[in-house]
This record gives structure tokens, C-alpha cells and sequence, in this order.
């Protein structure tokens, strides 16, 4: 079976890599009513275009310097302003292919020593712009301008800078190949006025909250960009966009003349202090059900501190960061997981600079630092080399409660810090191309974990890009060990019985500190992939694995022991601005996974449609089959002459499985925009299914999971949402719901000024009857000065009892939490 997959699957990547249809041949009429215009045989099926830059774009702009200070009030019509340099005669590059924009727009830019300066001026009719009192990064959903700035101008990373018509801000870190990144927070100041003629904004930008290459003659990428919801998302770019060329900031013009920057060493301090009373229910031998405890008021305190060595090294430390985070995670289906799931970082001091700790495998996850400390971080680029290097002790795995303190297994553990290493050094070569090296250590407290890796990304040709990613890691700890028999290998006997836990098992091991049943493991894991992007096709090809003994105890992983391989291929239709469909893209696609010893663990083939429509709809289908199997020892202990397995019955089971799926989005109007999504697959596996005796019995069945998302804005400052999921699985065998979930999640904020709001967040589970509630106050003027007051509350109602198992009647709280919340940003600049 293995090898008829293999087969399949090689065939399948020979179609896409050598078929290469023409784009006439895949054209359809009701996506495009002017197809048969293109049946020309004379006609080339997939012409390069011929975009010509005007050679007054093509060229540097000199960005002129001025003498004083300018007043940022949202209106640009001081004297220096006429003397900027200006940017406009802006292309419609979406849903239109670089033709005229619905409205004109104008950028102006100019600089003094300290500060660059911005201005934007937007025609419109004044009763149909969308903005709102967004708070920050939330605004690219409405009306908005941005800007670029390739400030190092290597073509691989740049600063966004976006803002709504009222000023509020969007900014973030787009890197080339990975896209954009909003979790950052930069200080700068705007405003925005919407007049009579339309809109404009003002943008004041420190030089010192840049990043930057300093030097006479040195030249930034840059571009600009508006968006207007109403006309089908359009979008206009001062540059044109060729879509036969893939890439981003390579279509990017150059600005010049910013050879009086006067730079100043920056030493930034942000104290911050948190004060909590806490309310916990915590586990009781009577009564049985558990006692609700308040605990003393907590007083956290600690600092971040930022100094600028350099235009572009920056040294980061944290002492006993407050990493409180005010947002919780959304809510998420747990049930029937096999893998981790993956939250994003939220904690400012991890996100500066993370994009120079990115790579295709994430062997690198500040997540994995729970509660640090202390941390540190240097983080820069010198010409052609980009490095990053960071250490934290993380006093979270040795931070139990009071109950988990008594348990044997964790006492080893107890108040021990885990002590973190990450070096990052990243050389660019050729215009988009770069090489890099990565480490990563971790120790805890005689746990060991050592990675190191290559990686690569190489722009083969204008439409052709290749990563690959090499990793080799060796680890000290308990292994668990899913075959032996207890009487031939009692060592493995004692180290299962511990599972990586302290691998300890007597009082004289205890009194000499020896660990004994740790091991030494060493793996590999490997990346590759191929990407080929031109504007009516495209394909894509990646491979990747890790051996069983993989651990990326800095990073994320979800799976070990398996390798992958996938192809997909897309068709797309010309723009079509006007017409019902206005653009769609079709992508076949195959793939499969398997282990190291040959064995399929699944297979996939399917295809899917995405189309984009009139009114700012999306829709998209997707159908296919997939054959997956699993093994007993991929869940726990194989069965052996002397043992049960995991498994109950067979140690191995498969099944075909049939899937669909459809999404639905759409900005309704200024105050309504809504999403929905469903999907459907027949034989799904339930794998965690009781069987007694500690064995599973996975078995096929139905799963059906939908989610609706829709958010409301009657006011200029109200924002309301709701999001509710359904998620279930019924057994085929049996006719069992195994599980049945409703996640409901209800979001309004108030903004009561651009700086100060109140939000109100409730969350339902069903699976645990579980509510989660917060309702919080704040006042945010800029990154680094922030104040809160909240209360967090969590409670069950007719739900699960976690210490007895038992349903309890009516309310059951399980935690509340009262906290204020203080930070201040103070910069000193020598």
C-alpha cells in the first residue's frame, strides 16, 4: 500500500511540475464572460506582462529635510508641507490588475533630524468613508492607508505603517516570504480628519523607533498603498503590482536623501506593576467537591528595558516582566486532539525583533518561556548579516501550587528554573537570498536539549522561490519506550513507569542525585520546499520529517517520528473588477504522511475553489478522500508477549475517508461584516475512545464542525462580535456522540477616545458547562504607557465536577481574579 502511494503521489508532482497548463486552457466562461475575446490562437496562452514604471517612480525620490518641528493635527497644510515630496497617480492593483483607482490619493513625506514625517490625502464623498474608533491594529477591516519602509533596503523585511481616516494606527513587520506580523507595537504619532473633500491623516515616525541602515547616500524601500472597503476591498499601490513576478518588496520603489538623521543612543525604561486578589477552588479530602480559596493580594513587579546601541543593534533585558496578559486565547476545541495546538505570543518583550527568529520548522517558541525571571536580547543587522541572540531563566516548570508541591513526582522539580539559550545569525546573498544558522538550548534542572540547524531561502528565478531546513538536536532526558517486556528490560519498565518525569524511583537515588534512567537522544529533522507564483498559475511543493527522538524543547512540534510530503497546483481566472465573479483560483492537491520505517500513516488528494465576488464576498469549497491508519505504539505502550498494547483489539487500524468544506465572508456594510464556515468528513477517526484496563479503541465516525462569526458596529465607538462553534463526532460502530461541543464567544468594546475603552468578554464550553468572563477598563495612549483595571471570573453551571467527576447542580465558581494593572514608558536619548 506504502509503495502504491509513493508512486501515486510522485505522479501527481510530475503533472504539476512539468504539465503546466496554459492559462487559456483552464479559462471559464462564467468566471470571466470575455474568455472567448482570448481564444485567439495567435494570442500567447500566458504572456509575461509588460508593466512599465514611469521613470520619474523608477528613479530614487529625494526626501527633502526641514529645519523645525511640525504640529501633528491631521490636516496638511502648513508651509513645509508644500515643499514634501509627493507620491500619487496611484494603480488599482486589486480587484483590478494595475488600471485607474476609483478615487485619486497623495502621499507626502519629509523628515527633519529627529522624526520622518508622513501625510496622506484621500478623495472621497464624506457620508460613505468607513472608519471607525478601532482600537490599534484593528483597522485594516475599514478604510486605511499604509506605508513600507525596507529601511535596511535588502528587499526582506520592512516596517508597515497603516492608519484609518481618524488616525488610528496598524503596525506591524512584513517579512518576505512569511507575510505580516501585527503584534508589534511601535511609538509614533497620528491623527486624522475627515472633511468635506475626504480624508487625510499626518504621521509623525521617530527615527529612534526605527531599525535602520544609517549613512550619506543610503537608500530605503518603500512604497504606499490605500484601501477602500466599499469597492470590493480595491486596493491602490503607488508602484505598480506585476503579478507575473512573485515577491513582494522587490516591486518596491526607493526613497533617498535621508542623510541628516541625527541619531541618538535611546535608553528606554517601561516599570510596570500589577496588584491581584485571587479566588481559587482547589481540591479538598471534605468535602470532596473541592474548597473555593481567596488568596492575599499580589503585588508583581518588574521592568523592560530597550537601549539603541546602535541604529541597528538593539539590547533588550526583563526583570521579573510582568507578563500578565490582559487578552486571553480564544477559545478552541480540545477534544479528539492528537497534537498540540498552537497559540500565538501576545508579550511585547518577546516580539521585538522575533522575525529574525523565524524559520520553516519552529524550532524557536517564546511560548515555551512560561514565566521568566529574567531575559535578555540582542538583536541587529551589520551589512549583510542579521543575528539575533537571547538567554532567560524561567522560573515556571518549578512554580507548582501547593497541592501539585506534595506530589513525589514534582518534587525534584520545585522551585528549580529552567535556563534558556537562542543564537540566530542570518547572512543575505544576491537580492532575495539568504542563509542562516540557529541553536537553541534548554536546560532543566539535568534535562538537556541541544538543536542546531541550517536553513536557506533562494529565488531561483522571478517566479520560482526554494526554502529548505536542516535540524539535528540531542537531548538528556526520559524517553518513553513503547516496546519491551518487564522481565527482559526492567531499566525501560522503570523509565515508562516515570515517563519523562523525574526518573527517579528510590530513596537512594533521591539522596544521590543520580539520573540514572535519563538517555541520550539524538534526531534530525528536515524542510523543503518549492514555490512557483505567477499571476494565472502556480504550484508549490514541500517535504519535511522528524525522527522519533525529536525534541524542540525551545520550540513547537506536533508530530515526531513521521515524515510529509505535499503538491498543490492553482489555476486562476483573470481580474475581472466588474464582473459577478471577480476573480477565482482553483488548486488541485495531494499529500501524504509516513513513518521512518516506510510505514503510510495517511493519504490525501482533493481540490478546492476560492472565488471573490461583487459586494466584498468570498466563497470557497473544498471536497477530497483521504486513507488514514494508525499504530497502538503511536499512542502508548505496544503490545508485547507479556503486556497489553494501547489498543484494545487490533493494534492497527484504517479506514477511507471522504471530506467537504465551505467558507463564506463577507464586509456587508460599514456596520455589519459576518463569516461562516462548515465542513463535513465521513470516517473520521474517534481516537480516544475508553476500552478499560487503560486501553483506547479508535474508531471511524462522522464529524461535523461549523462556525459563525459576526460582528457589529451600530456606533462610530461601539464594536460588538459573536462567534459561536459547533463540533461534533458520532461513531460509526456504536451510534456514540464521543463528543459534542459548543464554543460561544461574545466580544463588545466601547471606545470612549482613541485611548481609553471598556471591553466585556464571555466565553461558553459546553463540554465542561464552562463560562469564562472579563470585563475590563483601560487606557492605552501609546506602546509602553498603559493602565487597566479588570476582573476575570470562571465557573461552571450544572457542569463537571473536576475533583469528583460528578455533575454539580447549579453555580460552581472555579477561579476570579480582580486586578489594576500600571506600565510607563520613560525614554532618555544621549
Amino acid at each position: 500500500m506504502n509503495k502504491v502511494h509513493q508512486v501515486v503521489l510522485f505522479f501527481l508532482l510530475a503533472i504539476c511540475v512539468a504539465g503546466q497548463p496554459s492559462a487559456s486552457d483552464v479559462e471559464i466562461a462564467i468566471f470571466n464572460p470575455t474568455a472567448s475575446q482570448k481564444d485567439d490562437p495567435k494570442a500567447p496562452a500566458s504572456k509575461k506582462s509588460e508593466i512599465e514604471i514611469p521613470p520619474e517612480k523608477a528613479r530614487p525620490i529625494t526626501v527633502p529635510k526641514i529645519e523645525l518641528a511640525m504640529t501633528i493635527d491631521g490636516r496638511p497644510d502648513e508651509e513645509a508641507w508644500k515643499n514634501a515630496a509627493v507620491f500619487n497617480d496611484f494603480y488599482q492593483t486589486s480587484p483590478g490588475d494595475n488600471i485607474a483607482p476609483s478615487k485619486p490619493t497623495e502621499v507626502l513625506m519629509m523628515y527633519d533630524e529627529k522624526h520622518l514625517y508622513v501625510a496622506f490625502k484621500c478623495w472621497d464623498e464624506k457620508d460613505k468613508i468607513r472608519a471607525t474608533i478601532a482600537k490599534r491594529d484593528n483597522v485594516f477591516g475599514e478604510d486605511n492607508v499604509r506605508i513600507w519602509l525596507d529601511t535596511y533596503n535588502d528587499q526582506r523585511r520592512a516596517y508597515i505603517f497603516g492608519f484609518n481616516p481618524l488616525g488610528i494606527q496598524q503596525d506591524g513587520i512584513f517579512t518576505e516570504g512569511r507575510g505580516a506580523d501585527f503584534s508589534v507595537d511601535i511609538v509614533m504619532e497620528s491623527k486624522g480628519v475627515i472633511e468635506d473633500w475626504g480624508w487625510s491623516v499626518e504621521v509623525k515616525i521617530p527615527f529612534k523607533s526605527l531599525r535602520y541602515s544609517a549613512g550619506k547616500g543610503k537608500m530605503w524601500g518603500f512604497n504606499a498603498a490605500r484601501n477602500i472597503d466599499r469597492f470590493n476591498d480595491e486596493f491602490d499601490q503607488w508602484l505598480p503590482d506585476d503579478r507575473q513576478i512573485s515577491g513582494f518588496l522587490i516591486k518596491h520603489g526607493k526613497i533617498t536623501g535621508l542623510d541628516e538623521i541625527k541619531y541618538e543612543r535611546t535608553l528606554e525604561i517601561v516599570p510596570s506593576i500589577t496588584v491581584s486578589e485571587t479566588g481559587q477552588r482547589f481540591a479538598a479530602n471534605d468535602p470532596t467537591t473541592g474548597r473555593f480559596v481567596n488568596r492575599p493580594i499580589r503585588q508583581d513587579i518588574g521592568v523592560n528595558l530597550k537601549y539603541s546601541i546602535s541604529p541597528n543593534i538593539t539590547l533588550d533585558a526583563a526583570i521579573n516582566p510582568d507578563f500578565a496578559e490582559i487578552e486571553a486565547d480564544a477559545p478552541v476545541v480540545t477534544a479528539n486532539q492528537r497534537f498540540p495546538i498552537f497559540f500565538q505570543e501576545k508579550r511585547p518583550f518577546f516580539l521585538e525583533g522575533a522575525d529574525i527568529f523565524q524559520t520553516p520548522l519552529a524550532i524557536y517558541d517564546s511560548r515555551s518561556i512560561v514565566d521568566p525571571d529574567f531575559a535578555t536580547k540582542l538583536t541587529g543587522k551589520i551589512g549583510k548579516n542579521s543575528f539575533g541572540f537571547m538567554v532567560a531563566s524561567d522560573n515556571g516548570p518549578g512554580n507548582f501550587s501547593e497541592e501539585e508541591s506534595s506530589q513525589a513526582p514534582n518534587r525534584e522539580f520545585l522551585d528549580k528554573n529552567a535556563l534558556f539559550g537562542v543564537l540566530r545569525v542570518k547572512r543575505d546573498f544576491g537580492k532575495e537570498n539568504h542563509v542562516g544558522f540557529f541553536a537553541t538550548y534548554r536546560s532543566f534542572p539535568e534535562q538537556k536539549n541541544f538543536l542546531s540547524s541550517l536553513d536557506a531561502r533562494i529565488k531561483i528565478n522571478p517566479n520560482l522561490t526554494g526554502q529548505f531546513q536542516l535540524v539535528g538536536v540531542s537531548s538528556r532526558r526520559c524517553f518513553f519506550e513503547t516496546e519491551f517486556e518487564t522481565i527482559i528490560d526492567s531499566v525501560k519498565a522503570v523509565r515508562n513507569r516515570e515517563i519523562c518525569g523525574t526518573g527517579r524511583t528510590s530513596a537512594n537515588e533521591l539522596s544521590n542525585g543520580t539520573y540514572n534512567q535519563y538517555r541520550t537522544g539524538n534526531a534530525v529533522g528536515y524542510y523543503a520546499n518549492l514555490d512557483y507564483s505567477e499571476d494565472r498559475r502556480g504550484w508549490y511543493l514541500e517535504a519535511g520529517g522528524r525522527t522519533k527522538d525529536f525534541r524542540a524543547d525551545v520550540g513547537f512540534t506536533r508530530r515526531t517520528g513521521t515524515n510529509f510530503a505535499f503538491a498543490m497546483y492553482r489555476w486562476s481566472t483573470n481580474s475581472a473588477p466588474k464582473n459577478a465573479i471577480i476573480r477565482a483560483d482553483w488548486r488541485p492537491f495531494t499529500g501524504v504522511d509516513y513513518d521512518w520505517s516506510g510505514r503510510l500513516q495517511n493519504w490525501r488528494a482533493g481540490t478546492n475553489l476560492r472565488m471573490s465576488l461583487q459586494r466584498t464576498m468570498s466563497l470557497f469549497f473544498e471536497g477530497g478522500v483521504s486513507y488514514e491508519r494508525l499504530y497502538e505504539e503511536e499512542f502508548g505502550l505496544k503490545r508485547v508477549p507479556a503486556r497489553i498494547g494501547r489498543f484494545a483489539g487490533d493494534p492497527t487500524r484504517s479506514t477511507w475517508q471522504q471530506f467537504v468544506a465551505a467558507e463564506l465572508g463577507q464586509n456587508f456594510s460599514k456596520q455589519i461584516s459576518y463569516s461562516a464556515r462548515f465542513s463535513y468528513r465521513r470516517n473520521a477517526f474517534d481516537f480516544f475512545f475508553p476500552a478499560g484496563n487503560g486501553q483506547i479503541n479508535p474508531g471511524p465516525g462522522q464529524t461535523f464542525d461549523s462556525e459563525i462569526n459576526l460582528e457589529y458596529k451600530p456606533i462610530d465607538p461601539l464594536r460588538m462580535s459573536v462567534s459561536y462553534r459547533k463540533s461534533r463526532l458520532v461513531r460509526n460502530d456504536n451510534r456514540v456522540r464521543t463528543f459534542d461541543a459548543d464554543l460561544v464567544s461574545i466580544r463588545s468594546t466601547y471606545q470612549f477616545s482613541r485611548f481609553i475603552f471598556t471591553r466585556l468578554r464571555l466565553d461558553y464550553n459546553s463540554l465542561a458547562s464552562n463560562y469564562a468572563g472579563q470585563l475590563l477598563f483601560g487606557w492605552t495612549p501609546s506602546p509602553g504607557k498603559a493602565f487597566y483595571i479588570g476582573y476575570n471570573d470562571n465557573f461552571n453551571y450544572n457542569g463537571v465536577n473536576p475533583y469528583t467527576g460528578q455533575v454539580d447542580q447549579g453555580f460552581e465558581r472555579n477561579s476570579r481574579t480582580f486586578f489594576i494593572r500600571a506600565s510607563y514608558l520613560f525614554q532618555k536619548s544621549f
